[in-house]
């Protein structure tokens, strides 16, 4: 769906399905990534929570392709805006199919997220995500960046962790620009990283975020699904973890 009229795709084209009512003062984003850990928390969320669709965005910055779903029907991608409420608490989502293709996507879709942020009243927004660390983690901590001083007290009194600051590093994407770029305009922002192995998609990792990230909200939400996700990766994980022994072992012969 694009804007009725429209003929041409803009840079960035933003399709509301509802203009009253639907401000927020939290956004959460979790757009695809590393291990999709952002991504699972969210969508996990918005089920969880009854999120309603407000929004739809679609961009020359997203690649080009159709999505086909379970009876044949193509779409173009799009990223979307949802909102739910929880005891009381409004919070809105972004998710969707894609991230940009090119570092000035990056930037342009940033500033129409943070346009979207502002319209929409919002003051904080968590922007979620993994941490690729290249093997199989057992007990995933939540690597933490804040775009504030004052905020990181409280994302640590959550759970959130800031052991990788020491060595400093950097935040590619939506996630970081959402925290650089929201800082400017006076928004607080929050990055959770699950640490993840990259390999595969991780609802472990996005269970452990999640309970940082639901403490932030001060919300109770059910683990069940994501839970159960992750026990049926295990007979995934197991055989990633067998070929990693197996290259040890071979490596460790090879020196010998």
């Amino acid at each position: 769906m694009l804007p009725e009229g429209g003929t041409e795709m803009d840079n960035v084209s933003i399709v509301f399905f509802q203009e009253d009512g639907i401000d927020a003062p939290i956004l959460i984003e979790g757009l695809p990534g590393i291990g999709h850990v952002g991504k699972l928390v969210a969508d996990h969320l918005i089920d969880e929570l009854g999120g309603e669709l407000v929004a739809e965005i679609y961009s020359l910055h997203f690649p080009p392709q159709v999505v086909i779903d379970g009876e044949g029907i193509a779409r173009l991608v799009c990223n979307e805006i949802y909102r739910c409420e929880k005891d009381g608490k409004a919070i809105l989502f972004l998710v969707g199919d894609f991230q940009s293709t090119s570092p000035e996507g990056h930037y342009i879709l940033a500033e129409s997220y943070l346009d979207i942020a502002e319209e929409l009243g919002v003051q904080r927004i968590y922007a979620l995500g993994g941490y690729g660390v290249g093997h199989l983690v057992e007990d995933p901590r939540i690597l933490s960046a804040v775009n504030m001083e004052h905020l990181r007290p409280e994302v640590e009194a959550a759970g959130g962790s800031f052991e990788n600051v020491g060595t400093g590093g950097a935040i590619v994407g939506a996630s970081g620009l959402l925290l650089g770029l929201g800082e400017v305009r006076g928004i607080e922002g929050i990055c959770l990283m699950g640490e993840t192995s990259g390999y595969i998609v991780d609802p472990r990792s996005a269970d452990s975020l999640l309970g940082v990230l639901s403490s932030l909200l001060g919300i109770e939400v059910d683990h069940t699904f994501l839970q159960e996700r992750a026990e049926d990766m295990e007979q995934a994980i197991e055989t990633i973890r067998e070929a990693e022994e197996a290259k040890a072992r071979e490596e460790l012969n090879y020196i010998g």
